[in-house]
């Protein structure tokens, strides 16, 4: 399957983005992803990572992985469904662009409208939700700016930099999604 937006595609998460996942694990990045931690991961861990989603992903339907690309086809990150809810109609999202050349330039939130049309009007999801850190501003605004609704905000639950840090919780309900065309003009976003 591919999602084709204007300056990301998401596409089956496979080798060319596991070949890129040592260099991601163990970048600054993952410091956000991982809500204040710092991985040091080793090929053979994430090998092993990999083994074990061979085995127990194909066997679950509550979980659904992309990779993040570029329209020159450059893997950038992960973006996914997780912990879906049949009989309510609810889940959460994964969202990670592990390429810091690619922050703050659009294609995190262009990944996130697709993932969110996606959920919406191919999975018939009812709420997606997901949570960052209170430090990680750029996914704070992102979240604002793509119409999350702050729902609930974990004082203290995280430890980032030496210091206890809030974990807000941002939800997005069907009936409040305009689509992914509204929402592309609404925030001007532009290929390029």
């Amino acid at each position: 399957m591919l999602l084709e937006g204007l300056l990301v595609d998401l596409v089956p998460f496979g080798k060319r983005f596991e070949d890129h996942e040592h260099t991601w694990y163990n970048s600054p990045g993952v410091f956000y992803w991982a809500v204040g931690g710092r991985w040091i991961r080793t090929k053979t861990q994430i090998e092993q990572d990999r083994r074990w989603r061979e085995e127990h992903l194909e066997h679950t339907r509550n979980q659904i992985i992309f990779g993040v690309q570029a329209k020159d086809e450059t893997p950038l990150g992960l973006f996914g469904i997780n912990h879906m809810m049949p009989f309510s109609r609810v889940a959460t999202l994964t969202a990670f662009i592990g390429e810091p050349d690619y922050w703050g330039g659009g294609y995190g939130t262009d990944a996130l409208l697709l993932l969110a049309d996606y959920a919406f009007d191919w999975l018939d999801l009812r709420k997606i939700w997901l949570m960052t850190m209170s430090l990680n501003a750029r996914v704070l605004r992102q979240m604002e700016k793509v119409g999350f609704t702050l729902e609930a905000n974990q004082r203290q639950a995280a430890r980032a930099n030496r210091a206890w840090v809030d974990i807000p919780v941002y939800g997005l309900l069907r009936e409040e999604w305009p689509g992914r065309a509204a929402m592309i003009e609404q925030l001007g976003l532009e290929a390029r």
